[in-house]
This record gives structure tokens, sequence and C-alpha cells, in this order.
């Protein structure tokens, strides 16, 4: 089986309780992470925001909440039970005006250049099998000073606040998640190792300056172990900054 259809059977296993565990185990903190993450997108009335890997589309409806379900959120996922969590919840919350889940893979966006104001992707950018290629495919979608937003966790650069983090990661969270999860995927040592392997934030901005992203603004949750990465597509402008 190859990543991919790995990574898929991942998560069509683990989708029916996804929110619930996520929740669980990030102590609901991921909820306040999504709303920072919309909060310095550059959201505006009217703006044209896709999610991807949007799963069951936690972030894509904090968008459509900031925005009084008004306009319309498009929310793109390759796995399709996910998308049926996300269209079981729109129904239920009587929303399905407010967002448009599509089945569609990152790295084959099917939209048109310069067709949406924000392009943004909550926990989902590093099981992508190809993060240059999905980023590139973010920013060819967004027009021109559009932006695109990533929610990821990372790397703590203090050494105290990394051995918890990667003890928590690679020893606690499995058991707790495959527990509560009954899951028999090892879907929780899955994704605490793709945590753990992927880019740090500073490889993650350079990585985005090469797919033409600039300006770029790093923002760190949570003693660094979350990071929002902001750029906008065009010219380079300054530097950008770090906030924690």
């Amino acid at each position: 089986m190859d990543k991919q259809n790995y990574i898929h059977t991942i998560f069509a296993s683990i989708s029916k309780r996804y929110d619930f565990l996520n929740s669980l185990l990030s102590l609901t903190l991921d909820k306040s992470w999504r709303e920072f993450t919309v909060s310095v997108s550059g959201l505006k009335p009217g703006c044209r925001v896709l999610d991807v890997c949007t799963g069951t589309g936690e972030l894509a409806l904090t968008y459509a909440k900031s925005l009084f379900y008004k306009t319309r959120v498009v929310g793109t996922d390759f796995c399709y039970e996910m998308l049926v969590i996300c269209k079981q919840k729109l129904k239920m919350k009587k929303i399905e005006h407010a967002l448009v889940p599509l089945e569609a893979d990152t790295l084959h966006l099917p939209f048109k250049d310069n067709s949406f104001d924000i392009v943004s992707a909550a926990f989902g950018l590093r099981n992508v099998t190809d993060i240059r290629r999905g980023i590139r495919e973010m920013t060819r979608v967004i027009v021109p000073s559009g932006r695109v937003v990533i929610l990821e966790f990372t790397h703590p650069t203090n050494p105290i606040s990394r051995g918890i983090y990667y003890l928590y990661f690679t020893k606690i969270l499995p058991l707790i998640g495959n527990a509560i999860s009954q899951n028999r995927n090892d879907a929780y040592g899955y994704l605490p190792n793709s945590v753990v392997t992927f880019l740090n934030k500073n490889q993650l901005k350079e990585m985005m300056e090469e797919c033409g992203l600039r300006d770029i603004e790093v923002y760190r949750k949570i003693f660094g172990i979350v990071a929002i990465h902001v750029g906008r597509k065009g010219a380079r402008g300054q530097e950008g900054k770090e906030t924690i």
C-alpha cells in the first residue's frame, strides 16, 4: 500500500471519532488555535475562502462562523469518510449553505488560478505526500496578495518543552488515542510520528517562500508546539515577523 492510500485508510478509520479525540487529546485547545488562525488570516466580509485538508470541516466552519454564515466557504479533502462527518454537522446545524465540502486532492486542486482570497490548512499539510507541491497548489489558487495560512504542530525550541512534547506525542498519545478510538490501524501511532517528523517552523517558512509566498508571519502557541504561518502571494516586501 502506498503512502497516500495508507493515510486515506488511517483517516477513514477514525473519522467518526476524530473531532472528539482531537478535542480530548489537545485539552480543547484546538478550538482556540483555529479561532486564532482565522483572526490572523486577514479575513474580511466577502472573502473567498478555501480550506484544504479540511477533514470534518472544523477550520472551514470557524471561517464560516466568522463570516456570520453569509459567505460560502469551500472545504476540500481526499477522504470521503471525513467529508461525510462534515456534511452531517452542516445538516445538524442547518448551515449547509455556509460550506461546500468537496472531495479533492490538495496536490491537484480542481480550481482555476487566482480563485480565492485565503487558502488554509489545519493539521493536515503534514499528511500530504508532497508538501512542497501542496503549498504550490495552495499558492496557485489564491489571488495576488492573497494569503496562505497554515496551522500545524511544530518543534519546541526549549529543551524541556521539547522533551515533554516528544514524550507525550510518541508515548502517551498513541496509547490514549488508540484505546479510546479502538482503532486497529494504529492511527494514533502514525499521527504522532507525522508530527515529530514534520518540518520545523523555519523549514516550513523557507518552503513557503520557495513556493512564491512573501511577508511570512509566524505565530507560536503553547510553548512553541503549535505554529501558524501566514504568507502573501506576490512580490517580496518586509521580512515578516514571529510572535509568541
